[in-house]
């Protein structure tokens, strides 16, 4: 019977020390310093998904592998940076940043600013600027955030006067001088372009310049440049779990970003609808 006992003891003993060797090795840690070479980004369709598609090659050559997922909507992106399913997104400005991580008590930071969408006055029955006469209307969106960019581009071609410290809150009811007495017709952001027959001038943003055909940077009669108050708050960003914005494969992704190659790209691609920021 003893030696049964020991028998059976035995081969449990040995049934053990191989599992442990099993396990070991199945789940063998990585070694410390060895870093995931995938950077994962949420982003939305244009023009953020298609900038990092042409920033995969040359994150290659950094040693990265770049996986982009489009998103089709303003929450998920942030909330996959969050729980740490994705390293970054590409999407959205600073302002909506900070307001959703007040609003949903998340953690998420900028890494870098890429580029921005520019605003731009667009002819409407009216040419040029210069033609401009006592009593024209010009057609700006309603929304609040929009529809003071459109003030202040507005304002810095000498159209109209906003009182001190209106900035990007600024409204109609703002207005301290109007030297032409023109009229602001307040529209829905989508429905600006339809009025090009009716209106003097049209204040639209890049996105809906592009689909109603417009190129930014040949048809617009002014627009935001890179050191106005607008261009510099809504400036698009790389965003990250805060903490996250020193990591080897953010920093690469933002070089990358602000590469002169992509710089190129966007210049060649979207026609003054996207511009590089500096």
């Amino acid at each position: 019977m003893k030696k049964i006992v020991a028998i059976l003891l035995t081969g449990v003993l040995a049934a053990g020390v191989l599992a442990g060797c099993g396990r070991s090795g199945d789940n063998e840690a990585e070694p410390k310093g060895s870093e995931d070479k995938t950077i994962k980004v949420a982003a939305s369709a244009t023009p953020h998904a298609e900038i990092l598609e042409e920033a995969k090659g040359l994150l290659k050559e950094k040693g990265y592998d770049l996986e982009v997922t489009v998103f089709d909507d303003y929450v998920q992106p942030n909330e996959v940076v969050e729980s740490g399913e994705f390293d970054a997104n590409y999407f959205q400005h600073a302002p909506y940043l900070e307001s959703f991580n007040k609003e949903k008590g998340t953690h998420l930071a900028a890494a870098e600013e890429i580029h921005y969408e520019p605003f731009g006055i667009y002819a409407g029955t009216k040419k040029s600027l210069d033609d401009i006469k006592d009593g024209d209307s010009i057609a700006v969106p309603n929304d609040t955030t929009n529809g003071a960019r459109a003030l202040l581009l507005l304002q810095d071609n000498g159209i109209i006067k906003l009182k001190d410290g209106a900035g990007l809150d600024a409204t109609v009811n703002d207005i301290t001088d109007n030297p032409h007495n023109v009229k602001i017709v307040e529209l829905e952001a989508a429905q600006i372009a339809r009025v090009v027959e009716e209106t003097a001038y049209v204040v639209l943003n890049g996105n809906y310049a592009l689909e109603a055909g417009y190129s930014v940077a040949k048809d617009a009669l002014a627009y935001e440049t890179s050191d106005s108050e607008a261009a510099r708050t809504y400036v698009n960003i790389i965003a990250v779990k805060k903490g996250d914005e020193e990591k080897e494969g953010i920093k690469a992704l933002v070089e990358v970003l602000k590469s002169d190659d992509i710089r190129k790209y966007i210049e060649e691609t979207y026609d003054g609808a996207v511009i590089p920021y500096e």
